[in-house]
């Protein structure tokens, strides 16, 4: 059984005048609480997809579904976390969790406290963003992205605008938060190690019209080390994909 199934996808879109084809028969499949971490070149159309998954961008060939039923637009079985945290700068880190919903209703209050309770924030539920570390608005952000309980949390280059230091921290409470929650997570990465370091599996693609050239499964338990002999091997085997683009090496975060 999958939860999220993305079945002979075709996008062309018109830019400058030109047909530009961003990705081209795409296929794959998504298990029940699978990790998966995608991986190409600048344009390879990475970002379109998970835009295509979230219900953002309709204009495509092909069919999205999750537990077979067909995406057509947003919906709350599919939270979406960007690079930028996106909070409301006016709204303390409880109410930007909450979202449109009411903290005076007891069932939205547990599940917000059961939320910041996930993300480890206990004590700053009345803070505003702009008392926050990146890290710390990255994880509200998250947060708000579980609060409905979503199919499949989707990830672009969340962690891409963090210092290395908070990066690495937020990679291993990105994995807390999937082991006690196991929602099934689509995440884009330019991050080598991170990518290995979180998935299951890591899907790498060609330069556009993107397509997958090559699925790695990481067969490594958690907690995974950085520098085991194992995780060095994985990073070489997907460095040697990458390495087949132009300048890939120049491109990417080892």
């Amino acid at each position: 059984m999958s939860t999220l199934r993305i079945t002979d996808v075709n996008k062309v879109y018109q830019s400058d005048g030109k047909h530009v084809h961003a990705l081209s028969h795409f296929n794959l499949e998504l298990r029940p609480h699978e990790f998966v971490a995608i991986i190409g070149p600048s344009g390879c159309g990475k970002s379109t997809l998970l835009k295509i998954v979230a219900g953002l961008d309709s204009q495509y060939e092909g069919e999205v579904a999750i537990d077979d039923r067909k995406i057509s637009k947003p919906g709350i079985d599919r939270g979406f976390i960007f690079q930028e945290h996106r909070l409301m700068p006016w709204l303390t880190v409880e109410k930007n969790i909450a979202a449109d919903l009411s903290l005076r209703d007891p069932k939205v209050r547990k599940k917000v406290d059961d939320a910041i309770a996930l993300v480890k924030l206990q004590g700053f539920e009345k803070a505003f963003p702009k008392q926050l570390s990146g890290g710390m608005a990255q994880r509200v952000a998250i947060a708000r992205a579980l609060i409905r309980d979503p199919k499949v949390l989707l990830l672009d280059e969340p962690f891409g605008a963090l210092d290395a230091f908070t990066r690495n921290h937020m990679q291993e409470a990105l994995l807390d938060i999937w082991r006690t929650n196991r929602t099934t997570m689509l995440l884009v990465t330019h991050d080598i190690d991170e990518a290995i370091f979180l998935a299951d599996r890591i899907i790498v693609m060609k330069a556009r019209p993107g397509e997958i050239k090559e699925i790695i499964p990481i067969e490594l338990s958690h907690p995974r080390t950085r520098v085991s002999s194992s995780f060095l091997e994985y990073r070489k085997q997907v460095l040697q994909a990458l390495n087949e683009f132009d300048h890939a090496e120049q491109s990417y975060s080892i």
